[in-house]
């Protein structure tokens, strides 16, 4: 099946967001929705073909969008506060489906990093028409080991290579989108962030997915999820994979997810 996508931008809380629909011709109220929300410093284009890949696979249709502040949406011009993790999930992603006539579809959630945390909070808040989540390396808490890997890549933006490759995806927004976020992350009051109360919320089944390398989280990320929330939780934890497991250990990560998906 050879991927359609339309694209565009829609004004959300006055602000340009862009995004994109593949194969929005399959959208029916019979047919889930796979929801993508990228990383922390990433971006529709940074999913490379893995949306379309699995749309195509499923059969399903899929949306993608550019956070406020990255990619082709609108630049940041505020300073992110501790609860903007929250605000993604609570406040924009549904004005996001709003803008878009998409409030009414089934929805299977699918979240790597910053984007696997805003997928395991906005079920937790809006139940309805969430049929499933499947979180990439979710934070549910700031580790010591991410604080120490972020400070590292702080320095790689500052004299390094990271620059130049976020610019390719990001363009004028970069400086902002990184500093903004990175300074969040390094700052003492991140240190206390946590999201846990909001997992025995949510009543659709989770796939928590983590790399046994992973830079910026432990194993303990997926026991809060599997401890903490009263439905089904499947844990995939990859071998020899690090932050990227839809990069990493693309075959595995995409058999078990649709594996998943089928059971819903």
């Amino acid at each position: 099946m050879e991927s359609k996508v339309k694209s565009g931008f829609i004004t959300v809380k006055d602000k340009s967001i862009y995004y994109e629909l593949i194969n929005p011709e399959l959208l029916n109220q019979e047919v889930p929705l796979l929801v993508f929300l990228h990383e922390g410093l990433g971006s529709c284009a940074q999913w490379k073909d893995f949306p379309a890949s699995l749309s195509a696979g499923l059969k399903f249709p899929a949306l993608m969008y550019d956070r406020y502040g990255y990619g082709k949406s609108e630049k940041i011009v505020e300073d992110r506060n501790l609860y903007y993790l929250e605000q993604e999930a609570i406040e924009w992603l549904p004005k996001i489906f709003t803008a878009l006539s998409l409030d009414d579809y089934k929805k299977i959630l699918i979240g790597h990093s910053d984007g696997g945390s805003i997928s395991l909070i906005y079920p937790s808040v809006y139940p309805k028409n969430v049929i499933g989540i499947i979180s990439e390396a979710a934070h549910l808490f700031n580790e010591d080991k991410a604080y120490e890997n972020l400070l590292t890549t702080r320095d790689k933006y500052r004299t390094g290579p990271l620059k130049q490759k976020l610019e390719k995806y990001h363009g004028d927004n970069t400086d902002r989108m990184f500093n903004s976020w990175i300074d969040m992350w390094l700052s003492d009051n991140f240190r206390k962030w946590n999201i846990e109360s909001y997992l025995p919320g949510i009543c659709c089944p989770i796939l928590a997915i983590q790399g046994k390398e992973d830079e910026f989280g432990t194993f303990k990320q997926l026991e809060l999820i599997r401890d903490n929330t009263k439905t089904r939780t499947e844990i995939l934890f990859i071998d020899k994979c690090k932050h990227v497991p839809h990069q990493q250990a693309r075959k595995i990560v995409e058999k078990e997810m649709i594996k998943f998906i089928a059971g819903l």
